[in-house]
């Protein structure tokens, strides 16, 4: 019903897409640019342009990964224009064990490490772990092989996990004499 509601250009489509896909497609956006306000213009843009092309769209199986490509190209075009960014810490110094804050702490560390990856590297992050898009559908999405996306996903983890680790308390001294 969607793609013959895009096809008619029926204005009832767009609160359809919104309600289908809008947190989707706002959370995308807003991984990319760490900014909520961005996000939702974002959200709104990607709607538009569905409205205004998604008319193109063949298949049903096809407008998630259509309009998830779309926020994630918008995304990318907001943060390469120089939007400004600002990084608030929010995590406590120590989190102390059984805290039921922890868990939370958790999400934003990770928020925050994602948030420190490159431009490029952070979308396909997004658009694999979060978006849950293929690897092959993440390379389309960002006009990339599947085989530069394969590498990008490794090498963010890799950063993903040095970042995230947790200390082991030993010093290297200690390490040496184990």
């Amino acid at each position: 019903m969607t793609v013959q509601a895009l096809r008619e250009r029926r204005i009832d489509t767009l609160a359809g897409l919104l309600d289908a896909y809008g947190r989707e497609i706002q959370g995308v956006a807003y991984l990319i640019l760490r900014d909520r306000a961005l996000a939702e213009d974002v959200t709104i843009e990607t709607l538009l342009t569905a409205f205004e092309r998604g008319g193109s769209i063949r298949e049903e199986a096809a407008v998630r990964p259509w309009l998830l490509r779309v926020a994630a190209n918008k995304a990318l075009t907001v943060r390469r224009s120089g939007a400004r960014i600002a990084n608030l810490s929010v995590l406590p110094e120590s989190v102390a064990a059984g805290d039921l804050a922890s868990e939370a702490s958790d999400r934003v560390a990770l928020l925050q490490a994602v948030g420190r990856l490159p431009i490029q590297m952070r979308a396909a992050v997004v658009l694999r772990y979060y978006a849950d898009l293929s690897v092959d559908e993440v390379a389309t999405t960002l006009g990339k092989s599947p085989n530069t996306i394969k590498a990008q996903l490794q090498t963010a983890l890799d950063r993903l996990r040095l970042s995230l680790a947790e200390p082991i308390g030993v010093t290297l001294g200690e390490a040496h004499h184990a």
